[in-house]
């Protein structure tokens, strides 16, 4: 009991060490001024491209490294959809990222089972206990629900379903089928914004961003799927 208790304390600080070194990799790369100037993201984009078009599966591969890497450490996934979207486009980008934060999350979910069980247990059941009734049924079904819905944070759902023993299959399948149409959503606005980015000379407003229809119908499509997303939790917790 006692070794068990010193794995998971090694296991917690590991992470920790590891969560604060890859913020500390990530923005020590980038500067305000690489943010604040369109030619200087223009320039970047024109190298993008060309490394896109010389090393495309080389790039897809660290593109997934880098993305499993930031779910496991991190937990979250909303940047992930622009980024895939602005490099690969909506339709193999919503592929790649689909994947890569499933696979990311089933990781996470893993290490959480094996190693954090009495934690999570302890700390999640309680805020979580009217959750029984929705994990009760096929597992497979309901992970679709629970990640399309988005009942909690992505950060939170990727590690809730350890307390209600979810099937890893189950898990995985579920996780990617439900997170796919959100997914394909950001991805679309970020391949938006890859577009309208060489239209302008200087930073648009927003007002015009919003006029294009790269930008506009991508925002749509995510509040209709927000609003279906609020009726169904409304259902499930009438």
């Amino acid at each position: 009991m006692e070794n068990s208790k010193k794995i998971k304390i090694t296991v917690g600080l590991l992470y920790l060490i590891a969560v604060s070194s890859f913020l500390l990799f990530l923005f020590s790369k980038f500067s305000f001024q690489d943010l604040s100037s369109i030619k200087i993201i223009q320039s970047n984009t024109d190298k993008l491209n060309d490394l896109k078009d010389n090393n495309f599966f080389s790039l897809i591969l660290f593109f997934c490294i880098f993305t499993i890497a930031w779910v496991f450490l991190l937990g979250f996934g909303s940047p992930i959809g622009l980024i895939g979207g602005f490099i690969f486009g909506k339709w193999l980008g919503t592929f790649l990222v689909t994947l890569s934060l499933s696979i990311g999350a089933l990781v996470l979910y893993s290490v959480g089972k094996y190693f954090l069980y009495d934690f999570l247990k302890n700390n999640l059941l309680t805020r979580f206990k009217n959750f029984d009734k929705i994990f009760e049924g096929n597992h497979f079904h309901v992970m679709i629900i629970f990640r399309f819905v988005g009942f909690v944070p992505f950060s939170i759902a990727n590690l809730l379903p350890v307390i209600f023993n979810i099937n890893m299959k189950n898990y995985f399948m579920g996780t990617f089928i439900g997170i796919m149409p959100s997914i394909f959503i950001t991805c679309s606005l970020g391949s938006g914004l890859n577009n309208a980015i060489f239209k302008f000379e200087n930073f648009p407003s927003i007002t015009v961003l919003l006029s294009l229809p790269e930008i506009y119908l991508p925002i749509i499509a995510f509040i209709s799927i927000l609003i279906i997303s609020i009726i169904i939790k409304k259902f499930f917790f009438r």
